[in-house]
């Protein structure tokens, strides 16, 4: 009866809430946004001018009365109101591609570490933005499921979520996490560390979108002597005047190496923490990696060597999250067993 109740509702959205960037899944659909976190305001009429994209090239080359701003830090909301307007925007945008009900139930991804009041401020956010029901599923969880993983055997399967501002390390069986890391450390950690590599070793001041087109261009977990180089723009700190340097790949793996270890170190945290049967499954079947972060050049052969298991990069792991809160809508036992939060994961519009 409920599952025939719940699909009646084709346009129910799944959302990852990310620091880095915001994506949406409309059931039936499939994911019908992907745009950067990040809202540009006036600040005299507190007007929102851009959200996305268009609002994220104005980082840093925005005139004094217009500020954008990135809402969300480390996972959590650090500007309640923004993210609610900039989850409205989405939504609006959703309305205007799809014909949904006229408050979608919603299901959203939030890191597994953060506090009971920073899981109702985004469910609050949600229900403010027009939701009918927000529900709340941890992101280790949710990218195991969207990777395929077989989460409610009996059986250990490990998933490591490398986001924007937080990595999410979960080792998941028979639909429950049985040893979990959380911690704050991600892609934004290792673009500060770039920035702050080339301030301290080529007096360059640059900023965090240059930082990241680096990363991304020649950024790599283990150095390697023949690596490619990138051209890092800024600005000189003893001229202050325009300069350009190469930077290699061995000095990206350099200056992101603090952030690297630290997500090392949570897989092996983690591990330490898991019964020893589960070990076992977990040596059989390896490690899976998923979000932004994984994508960087050597990460999963530097895990294997460090954890000694397999490891693997999930497919499409830029979207494994919100396919996971995708297939949760889809499945109403899924939902009640995965969801966390007030009301069992719940917050009803009353």
């Amino acid at each position: 009866m409920l599952n025939t109740f719940f699909g009646l509702f084709s346009r129910d959205i799944g959302v990852d809430l990310g620091t880095a960037n915001t994506l949406v899944l409309v059931r039936g659909k499939g994911i019908v946004i992907n745009e950067p976190s990040v809202v540009a305001i006036d600040r005299r009429t507190k007007r929102v001018l851009a959200v996305g994209s268009e609002a994220k090239r104005m980082l840093g080359r925005t005139p004094a009365d217009i500020v954008a701003i990135r809402p969300l830090q480390d996972g959590v909301i650090s500007d309640f109101d923004v993210t609610e307007r900039m989850l409205r925007h989405f939504i609006d945008q959703v309305h205007e591609q799809y014909t949904l009900v006229p408050r979608p139930r919603m299901v959203i991804a939030v890191p597994s570490g953060v506090t009971e009041v920073e899981r109702r401020a985004v469910q609050e956010a949600a229900m403010n933005a027009g939701a009918r029901e927000a529900w709340l599923v941890e992101e280790p969880m949710a990218a195991a499921i969207g990777a395929g993983l077989p989460i409610t055997e009996p059986s250990g399967c490990m998933i490591i979520d490398i986001g924007g501002g937080t990595t999410e390390v979960a080792v998941v069986s028979l639909g429950g996490v049985a040893a979990s890391r959380s911690i704050r450390i991600a892609g934004d950690e290792m673009d500060q560390d770039i920035v702050t590599y080339l301030r301290q070793r080529h007096n360059l001041a640059i900023g965090e979108r240059m930082a990241e087109e680096i990363k991304i261009a020649v950024g790599t977990a283990v150095p390697s002597p023949n690596g490619s180089a990138a051209v890092a723009r800024g600005r000189d700190l003893r001229s202050g005047l325009p300069r350009e340097v190469a930077i290699t790949g061995a000095e990206v793996a350099e200056a992101i190496s603090t952030s690297v270890n630290a997500i090392v170190e949570a897989v092996n945290d983690t591990l330490e923490d898991t019964p020893p049967e589960l070990v076992a499954d977990l040596m059989a079947r390896g490690v899976t990696l998923a979000g932004g972060g994984s994508l960087l050049k050597h990460l999963d052969q530097l895990i294997s060597q460090r954890t000694r298991m397999p490891v693997s990069i999930a497919e499409d792991p830029l979207g494994c999250v919100v396919r996971g809160t995708g297939k949760v809508l889809n499945d109403i036992d899924i939902l009640r067993r995965v969801t966390v939060g007030l009301q069992n994961g719940r917050l009803l519009r009353r």
